[in-house]
């Protein structure tokens, strides 16, 4: 078995928090290597092998590896003691359609799955929560990442100056080129489109800032907001991107994880 070669943040002490890379897994083509996303079209045995890698290096069981099926809309799902106990089939309904899952349960990895879209992860210092949201352009411009500070504190309590978070790989404003309905899209929304928007020939959107405004507007301190920096489309041979490859191609893995057991030194 291949060992998964994770891009890992530094948030806290307990917390386990990581981006995948293509490397360490069984995956073929462009699907190679690791790739645990059951709905771009890989092949099952090699996801589910790959699964099983993640969660040895976790060192979590099957069920306890958590991601939706995104539609890059703003539903949030709170990943509970009442879903653990769903069986298969009912977790997977419970998964549909959902862009964002969060959870306060130790040994539970929630993750979203991206190929050029932004993964945003947060962790809550105060009452020890986590969350994992997928923002694609649709879901910045519906302001996912806000939605999910705002039930964060709904569910958990969590005030938005005790969040930590983490901005993964993702396209960056040079290689993400986009009509005018897009830019549009931003303008009518309400975004500082002199801070996340640029135009040579066409425009090109700042997702990576414009999530990062977000977190601002929701109250985050800057200084607890990490960015990866890594561009997708630039380094797809590490990333995944499905503007590179297509979309017939792997996903990024972006996960995070309240740790079971973790030794302090002292």
């Amino acid at each position: 078995m291949k060992t998964p070669v994770l891009l890992e943040y530094d948030m806290a002490e307990g917390v386990r928090a990581f981006s995948s890379t293509r490397k360490g897994g069984c995956s073929k083509g462009n699907y190679a290597d690791f790739n645990i996303n059951y709905y771009c079209g890989d092949k099952r045995e090699c996801i589910e092998e790959n699964r099983l890698s993640l969660c040895h290096l976790l060192g979590i069981g099957m069920d306890s590896l958590v991601y939706p099926h995104q539609v890059h809309d703003t539903v949030v799902r709170v990943v509970d003691e009442h879903f653990l106990a769903l069986d298969v089939h009912q977790r997977a309904e419970a998964l549909e359609g959902v862009d964002a899952v969060m959870t306060s349960l130790k040994g539970v990895c929630i993750g979203v799955s991206t190929a050029d879209c932004i993964p945003v992860l947060l962790y809550d210092m105060e009452h020890h929560a986590v969350c994992a949201i997928h923002a694609g352009w649709r879901g910045t411009v519906k302001r996912i990442v806000a939605k999910a500070v705002k039930i964060m504190a709904d569910t958990f309590g969590t005030q938005p100056v005790m969040l930590k978070a983490v901005i993964g790989p993702g396209i960056s404003l040079e290689h993400f080129e986009v009509g005018d309905e897009v830019y549009e899209a931003f303008r009518i929304a309400g975004f500082d489109m002199a801070a996340i928007a640029r135009r040579d020939a066409k425009w090109h959107i700042d997702l990576w800032e414009a999530n990062r405004l977000l977190l601002v507007e929701s109250g985050v301190c800057t200084d607890y907001i990490q960015t990866a920096g890594v561009c997708t489309y630039a380094h797809a041979d590490r990333f995944f991107s499905a503007r590179r490859l297509g979309i017939d191609s792997g996903r990024i893995f972006s996960g995070i994880m309240l740790e079971l057991h973790h030794h302090r030194w002292w």
